[in-house]
């Protein structure tokens, strides 16, 4: 009895616990969302998203989406099944921009032999200037090309893909689906996820957080293309995706999780930023 009680004390204690560091990082990410947002832009996506402009996305009957994807020296796995996973879709109206963020293998190649018209490609002239430890480069890695297709993007809605993930074909028209349904800013899903094992595990997403959410995962307004990926954002020792989108949660967005899985994410493993 008295194991028992122990045991359910010590539960107890580290639940309390949890909450409490949980609680502790939704204000350190408000705070930060604050320092780094202006109060004249979260006042201006109040203004437009009541808009008629900002509402008539929702009503167009097939409005264009932008799949933006950024890459380097990653051909074979870009254009043998992240960019298929893309030609695929069910929904026809896409724009795919992809961006290089400085390549030097045969990308530009293996895209044109692709030839289909809705993928526009440029390659950057110059690669980002990452931070040289390997944590803190991966938090940030292809911020330059990442907000050169967001920059491109001609959509009304926009999306995104890992240059080395894939996506089934029903992905775009059934989150294009629910955001008209629900009108979301931005909405998000389940994924697969291959772990450093190599075995296929599920990240259920049940809330938008940091860890249950990631690059390829949402779906939104084409209005939030005006936050960029921060290439500061490794100084909060945070991955640049949930940077970006712990100030969208914080400016007051409305999201919307959708309940399917919607994504395979790859273990990397030729990554070479």
């Amino acid at each position: 009895m008295l194991k028992w009680a122990l045991r359910r004390l010590l539960a107890r204690d580290f639940n309390n616990l949890e909450s409490r560091l949980r609680l502790a990082g939704e204000e350190l990410d408000a705070l930060r969302s604050r320092m780094d947002l202006d109060p004249a832009f979260v006042e201006a996506f109040f203004r437009d998203r009541k808009s008629e402009p900002y509402q008539a996305n929702y009503e167009k009957a097939e409005p264009l989406v932008s799949v933006c994807v950024a890459t380097y020296n990653r051909g074979p796995l870009l254009t043998e099944r992240c960019l298929p996973s893309i030609l695929a879709q069910t929904y026809r109206n896409i724009e795919v921009v992809v961006v290089g963020d400085a390549c030097t293998d045969d990308t530009a190649k293996r895209l044109a032999s692709l030839s289909d018209p809705r993928i526009h490609f440029e390659n950057l002239a110059v690669r980002g200037d990452y931070p040289e430890d390997p944590y803190r480069r991966w938090m940030v890695a292809g911020t330059l090309p990442i907000n050169r297709a967001l920059a491109l993007a001609k959509g009304s809605f926009i999306t995104h893909l890992d240059d080395d993930d894939a996506i089934p074909a029903d992905r775009i028209a059934k989150l294009l689906a629910f955001i008209r349904e629900t009108r979301a800013d931005l909405v998000w899903h389940p994924f697969e996820y291959e772990n450093a094992k190599g075995r296929w595990r599920v990240n259920p997403a049940l809330e938008f957080r940091k860890a249950q959410v990631t690059t390829s995962s949402v779906f939104y307004h084409e209005w939030l293309k005006r936050i960029p990926w921060d290439m500061n954002a490794h100084q909060y020792l945070e991955p640049g995706d949930w940077n970006r989108f712990r100030k969208i949660l914080w400016m007051g967005a409305k999201v919307a999780r959708h309940p399917d899985l919607l994504l395979r994410h790859f273990k990397e493993r030729n990554n070479v930023r």
